[in-house]
């Protein structure tokens, strides 16, 4: 009989050390980019909501401007506005995927 006790090897599974050092890591780096993170997402919801906001009103005023110049059974003012909007959230879509993507990018750089 051998008085070693019997050794198990998982070479997949992380020790409990490996597992208490990464969530503590993770936790510091939370402390540290936690003022730059609310500042972050504070600037964004400006950044998309002035890429909503800005061609919604440029259609408005170009329509109201057509309107003006050429009176029709149409309003060109509501479909410039619409048009206006559907870019608008359509830049917004698209600034808010591509930090996504950054930040994943970053995350698993890390």
């Amino acid at each position: 009989m051998n008085d070693e006790p019997a050794k198990i090897s998982l070479k997949n599974e992380p020790t409990l050390a490996n597992q208490v050092g990464a969530k503590a890591l993770r936790k510091l780096k939370a402390r540290r980019n936690s003022t730059q993170v609310v500042w972050f997402g504070l600037g964004m919801m400006g950044l998309i909501g002035w890429s909503v906001v800005v061609p919604t009103l440029l259609g408005a005023a170009l329509g109201i401007w057509i309107d003006k110049q050429h009176p029709g059974t149409h309003s060109w003012t509501l479909a410039l506005l619409m048009a206006g909007l559907a870019i608008g959230c359509f830049n917004a879509w698209h600034w808010i995927d591509k930090e996504d993507k950054a930040m994943r990018e970053g995350d698993d750089d890390e």
